[in-house]
């Protein structure tokens, strides 16, 4: 009786209230496999020790400990989770309807709207998205000037504050575009030169606010006086991590002239930590880039080239050439539910002049480098959060399948809702063979 209960609770545990499989915890131990480490090459043969949240061990010699759960991966091998550098994850569920929308708020200056908070961890997208092998991802708020503060999560946890990788953030700028936004932007050039300058003048008059913010609030901490502490603005508040660089600016930007405007103004203002994302045209002024020493998150890679007289393929080349002249990358496909498709934004990246090391490292250990957080994820080490999946074959190829998946040293069950639906129409039953026989069906 008593084993039979223990089955019992055993098998409930291990399920959800639909029944569906649940993630679970080790010890691991992942043998007999082809490790790619990023970090420090390829281990053709070796073992990767997962315990608790964390890699234990990786090697060629590693000996599964005698309470691991020992999982044979002979055949397949090994990669760090994949990063996306730029989306709107978990922020948006249905994009026509508003209830479900939470990445933009009303304003032009909210950078006090931090992604974080209107994280849903239960959005159908995430096991969706995760299933292909991205266990990390940017999401970002978007819309006015300074439209909010993104945040790194992990795609596993019940509530956003236990998916936040270490404390990630960046300040989200909306770059002024100095041109048309589209062919249906029928404005003079007199009208787009006007909107161009009142932007400008908003953002410039935003980080001197900010900046004056900054100072007051420093002088109160080293002499507070009482009865003279300053007032409380959130917008302000909310920027100062940006101008005191203890968290990245991240600058949307992708037209060229953009980007020169961009470069200028960062260096006029001097701002300490600042991260480009999009960068659309940033092959055009790689060099300059370059020489600013500014990362970059690149993407859409699956995207049409920005000016009819440029070839098909520099959207694909634009990450290689940006690389090529010195700049530090990631890659980001900046989508809601097409997030599944960052190893494919790689794939083209590297077929099209970053070559295959790179790209991978563009979606590893460069994004983690670059967010500050390479010591908890990007690489297999030990020490590091066990992000991880096992493949079948190359992850940037359609047909690779995931054959295991780990977040934070959970195991987690390779379903979503396109699995199910996949399998329930692969054998339908019942009624397909009664269809089949009905007359006037043959």
């Amino acid at each position: 009786m008593a084993f039979l209960l223990s089955l019992l609770l055993a098998l409930t545990l291990s399920t959800s209230a639909d029944g569906e499989p649940k993630a679970r915890q080790g010890p691991f131990a992942l043998t007999n496999a082809r490790i790619v480490t990023v970090s420090g090459g390829v281990i053709e043969q070796g073992t990767v020790v997962i315990r608790g949240e964390t890699i234990e061990a990786v090697g060629a010699n590693v000996q599964p400990p005698a309470d691991a759960e020992v999982i044979d991966c002979t055949g397949l091998t090994i990669y760090p989770g994949f990063i996306d550098a730029g989306t709107q994850l978990g922020l948006v569920e249905v994009g026509s309807l508003p209830e479900t929308r939470d990445a933009n708020e009303i304003g032009e200056i909210t950078p006090q709207m931090h992604a974080l908070t209107a994280v849903n961890p239960n959005s159908i997208s995430i096991p969706v998205t995760r299933v292909n092998g991205v266990t990390t991802v940017l999401t970002e708020p978007s819309g006015g000037l300074f439209p909010g503060t993104a945040a790194l999560i992990d795609l596993h946890g019940y509530t956003p504050e236990q998916m936040h990788v270490g404390d990630a953030t960046g300040v989200l700028l909306e770059f002024p575009v100095t041109g048309r936004r589209g062919r249906w932007d029928r404005r003079t050039d007199e009208e787009v030169e006007k909107a161009r300058k009142k932007a400008m003048e908003k953002l410039e008059e935003t980080w001197e606010q900010a900046v004056l913010y900054h100072r007051i609030d420093s002088a109160y901490a080293i002499a507070p006086e009482p009865g003279r502490r300053p007032a409380y603005v959130p917008e302000m508040q909310a920027l100062l991590p940006a101008v005191r660089g203890s968290a990245p600016l991240i600058i949307k930007v992708n037209q060229a002239k953009d980007i020169e405007a961009a470069l200028d103004w960062v260096k006029a203002s001097a701002i300490p930590n600042v991260i480009f994302s999009g960068v659309a045209e940033g092959w055009r002024v790689a060099e300059k880039i370059a020489a600013a020493g500014i990362p970059c998150l690149i993407g859409p890679v699956l995207s049409v080239p920005g000016r009819d007289s440029d070839r098909f393929d520099k959207a694909y080349a634009n990450a290689g050439l940006l690389k090529e002249a010195g700049v530090q990358i990631a890659l980001r496909t900046g989508e809601v539910e097409n997030v599944r498709n960052l190893p494919y934004h790689a794939g083209f990246s590297a077929a099209y002049g970053l070559g295959r090391d790179d790209a991978l490292r563009a979606v590893t250990l460069g994004p983690a480098r670059i967010f500050g957080v390479s010591d908890l994820i990007g690489s297999l080490e030990p020490g590091k959060k066990a992000n991880l999946f096992v493949a079948d074959g190359d992850p940037f190829e359609t047909n690779t399948k995931i054959r295991h998946l780990f977040i934070k040293g959970w195991q987690i069950p390779l379903e979503s809702r396109q699995t199910r639906l996949y399998e329930e129409f692969l054998q339908r039953s019942p009624g397909l063979e009664e269809a089949e026989t009905r007359p006037g069906t043959q």
